[in-house]
């Protein structure tokens, strides 16, 4: 009898062990937690613990089992079924669940259908599928972004057709604009390197009081990976790396997390190394020549080449490559309960990067420059945020975020035939802090305050070196002299100060509709002194601007049902001229930019509509939003028909000036979704259009329609995705000829005896490309990726782009988690 009971409860613990169920989500692989299983009548429920698992054993063998989740699709079973999928189940996300936080429209987390602006969110996981080389490579994937490169160590993001310092750069918080971000194209926004990002997240247009000046077009905020802590002592350790053949790139990350109960810590390191960039070589658009490099400089480091050298083959791009490497280190220490501080420090260096258009530059037929690059491009955060949740009627929650940013940048140019090299060095130290809280007005938490303030300081340092080379064996080995040279900015040095406050409040009005307001005053105060003025004669040799301004921003959400989500946003916006607006002095295509110390700030009035559908129990989206923006004073350059000597040449001069209005519009209409178990495709849409009413011109840095669609496959550890990305015709009547930010003389001469521009270049051709990427998880810690991009080696060149598109790249990446 004791065998047979022993037999019995043995049978009975193995059958009890075999009916604990698992429940994982389906794309990452972690157990999903709070999972919902029961039968149909009700009769029995059970939910998943933190480890996903829940005994079923209550459940008769006829039941029909339901599991359901709020972020993923209702998956329905038999107990037979389950019991030959090893009581393992994969549940699949909803293309945007109800819970899917945003960080960046408040500075705190959001559900995602509370927010009126449009926005979107790259995770971890979609950065690493994406695999760019740089930060810029990475927005070029987002809907609605379109990327600038004048040469391959820079990308400059266009948002709703503005760039530059007309859209708002920002890391952990932390402002990355500074006084002498520029009109045109900027390239700051590859100082971080994607391997070193946790989040990524943009919200497009001038919509969000939080962020205030320069963020007329949007704002792009990068979230750096962050150390978490542990009842136990944990070591995790990161290495990823990846080569790639167009540029012979190599890019290496390692980190280290250490977890520990009253503190934690991050560390990596990034480096990255390309060369000489290849272009594509099958010339559908029809110009046999276009964008060939027949020939280069060779005066790169210490080399010295009197004349310029013919280049055996002209689809490598001279004078491309470059290295940065980049460090990030994190503390996170919770204080108590309520309090914890983080400690961020980042640092971004780089070799130096080739101005690759200014090398291309021909004077009388043969290149103009021998040497033209920026010097090391360094950036320096040191961050302290304090988070505090008092839990109090006026505050329930907040931080304070102090940081010190320090920012070098040189440009260095030597023309053929001359020993002179000019030295034009900036420096800029940011000093700034924030402070953003937010309280619950009701226990609901359907009406919620947020308010807070920022004072940002910029210090700016411009110092300009003549000196002239001397030569030896055919290499640079020292100095003969100096001489005077122009300064870009003010010589006697420069500030600017920016003090805000701001208030926003959402309300639930019901269960279907949600009201976001909000309200920011912004004051800035502009400082600059000219001390030799031998080259150039102003009116002042002072300048004091003092700028302030009232933004608005309403927004109404509207969800006549769980599959349908319309929004809608009136808002305003306003750009304070900056140091580079006002005090700048620099040449480009013979037109030298003088100051013009009585410019005035920019508005922008923008109204938007999105709507998104759901299908298929929100496994498939499709989304649309449309928007108009008004520009009033707004900010463009003109000739002023006068002439100057600079840099020993003669050149038009042209200034930055305030025109009365303009107008940009435009949308973009994208989907997500799976089509089964196995496969899900993507895919958008990009229109805009641009024209000042004054002047009846086009505006500069309005990109042709461009779109991306993709497929991916995924079965157990295999993904394989296969893209599409296109870009239409860009008619050079559609360009800004005076301003010249589009380089129009980048495109494809069509008549080279013409007198007019518009008669002389054709535009940008339209382009389309092919890519394939693959994906193998060897196990929870190993992954090897795969790509080409690229794939049948088209040659295009991106709108106003003065470097050619990469050709075809096999890339192949490892990633491994300790």
């Amino acid at each position: 009898m004791k065998r047979v009971l022993a037999l019995f409860i043995a049978v009975y613990s193995i059958t009890g062990f075999g009916q604990i169920i698992t429940v994982i989500d389906d794309e990452k692989g972690f157990p999903v937690k709070g999972a919902a299983i029961y039968n149909k009548n009700l009769s029995i429920s059970i939910i998943t613990n933190d480890d996903g698992k829940a005994d079923i054993s209550a459940f008769s063998s006829t039941d029909i089992i339901i599991i359901s989740h709020v972020s993923y699709t209702n998956y329905s079973t038999s107990k037979d079924d389950l019991k030959n999928n090893r009581y393992r189940i994969s549940l699949l996300k909803k293309t945007a669940h109800l819970d899917e936080v945003v960080l960046s429209v408040f500075r705190n987390k959001e559900n995602s259908r509370r927010i009126a602006q449009q926005t979107v969110a790259l995770t971890r996981e979609d950065i690493f599928k994406e695999s760019p080389q740089t930060t810029a490579d990475l927005l070029a994937s987002v809907p609605g972004i379109k990327v600038q490169k004048s040469q391959f160590g820079g990308g400059s993001p266009v948002l709703r057709g503005m760039e530059s310092n007309r859209v708002l750069l920002v890391v952990d918080g932390v402002r990355m604009n500074n006084a002498i971000y520029r009109k045109g194209h900027l390239q700051n926004s590859i100082t971080i390197s994607p391997t070193q990002l946790e989040r990524t997240e943009i919200v497009f247009g001038p919509s969000s009081v939080i962020y205030g000046s320069d963020a007329l077009g949007g704002v792009i905020h990068y979230y750096t990976k962050t150390p978490k802590t542990a009842e136990q002592e944990t070591i995790k350790s990161g290495f990823f790396s990846r080569v790639g053949t167009v540029n012979q790139e190599v890019t290496t990350n390692v980190s280290a997390e250490l977890r520990f109960k009253k503190w934690a810590s991050y560390t990596s390191v990034s480096y990255s190394s390309f060369g000489d960039l290849q272009m594509g070589k099958k010339r559908s658009h029809g110009f046999s020549d276009w964008g060939l490099v027949s020939n280069y400089s060779e005066n790169r480091g210490a080399n010295y080449v009197a004349n310029q050298t013919v280049n055996s083959d002209p689809t490598i791009q001279r004078n491309t490559g470059y290295n940065q490497t980049d460090v990030l280190q994190k503390f996170y220490i919770p204080l108590s309960e309520k309090t914890d501080i983080n400690i961020n420090l980042q640092y971004s260096t780089s070799s130096n990067i080739p101005r690759f258009d200014k090398l291309s530059e021909l004077k009388s037929g043969v290149l103009k420059f021998a040497e033209w690059y920026y010097g090391p491009q360094q950036r320096f955060l040191a961050a302290t945020q304090l988070s505090i949740s008092p839990q109090k009627k006026w505050l329930q929650k907040g931080s304070f975020t102090v940081a010190y940013q320090n920012i070098k940048e040189s440009r260095v140019q030597r023309k053929f035939g001359s020993l002179e090299r000019l030295y034009r060095n900036e420096e800029v130290d940011v000093f700034s802090i924030n402070g953003d809280f937010t309280v619950p007005l009701t226990s609901d938490k359907n009406r919620n305050l947020s308010y807070g303030f920022e004072v940002t300081y910029n210090d700016v340092s411009s110092i300009p070196e003549g000196k002239i080379i001397s030569i030896s064996n055919n290499k640079v080995v020292g100095f003969d002299g100096e001489f005077n040279v122009q300064s870009r900015f003010p010589d006697g040095g420069s500030s600017y100060m920016s003090t805000a406050i701001y208030t926003d409040y959402r309300q639930d009005l019901n269960a279907k509709s949600t009201l976001n307001t909000g309200i920011r005053l912004t004051n800035t105060n502009l400082k600059a002194l000219w001390l030799d003025q031998s080259f150039i004669t102003l009116q002042q040799d002072q300048i004091d601007l003092k700028n302030s301004a009232v933004t608005l921003t309403l927004g109404y959400v509207y969800k006549p049902t769980i599959n349908w989500k319309i929004n809608s946003v009136i808002s305003s916006g306003f750009r304070s001229p900056n140091l580079d607006d006002v005090g700048k002095v620099r040449e480009k295509n013979g037109k030298v930019t003088l100051p013009n110390i009585d410019l005035k700030p920019e508005y922008a009035y923008s109204g938007e509509i999105g709507v998104q559908k759901f299908f298929n129990d929100r496994t498939f989206s499709l989304g649309f939003n449309m928007y108009y923006t008004l520009l009033l004073d707004y900010i463009t350059r003109e000739a002023d028909g006068t002439t100057i000597i600079y840099d020993g040449e003669l050149g038009d001069v042209v200034k930055n000036i305030n025109k009365t209005k303009a107008y940009i519009k435009g949308f973009t209409a994208n989907y997500f979704g799976r089509l089964n178990q196995n496969w899900k495709t993507s895919g958008f849409i990009t229109y805009t259009k641009g024209n000042t009413i004054d002047t009846e011109e086009p505006m500069s840095s309005i990109p042709p329609l461009f779109g991306k669609f993709e497929v991916s496959y995924r079965k157990n550890k295999i993904e394989l995705t296969a893209s599409y990305r296109f870009n239409a015709k860009k008619d050079i009547t559609s360009y800004n000829i005076s301003e010249g930010i589009d380089n129009h003389i980048q495109t494809p001469i069509v008549d080279p005896n013409a007198i007019d521009d518009v008669d002389k270049y054709y535009g940008t051709p339209s382009w389309t490309t092919f890519g394939l990427n693959g994906r193998y998880s060897v196990n929870e810690n190993f992954t090897v990726q795969g790509s080409v991009t690229n794939l049948f080696d088209a040659h295009y060149k991106e709108f106003a782009s003065g470097i050619s598109a990469p050709g075809r790249n096999f890339s192949v990446a490892i990633q491994a988690n300790f």
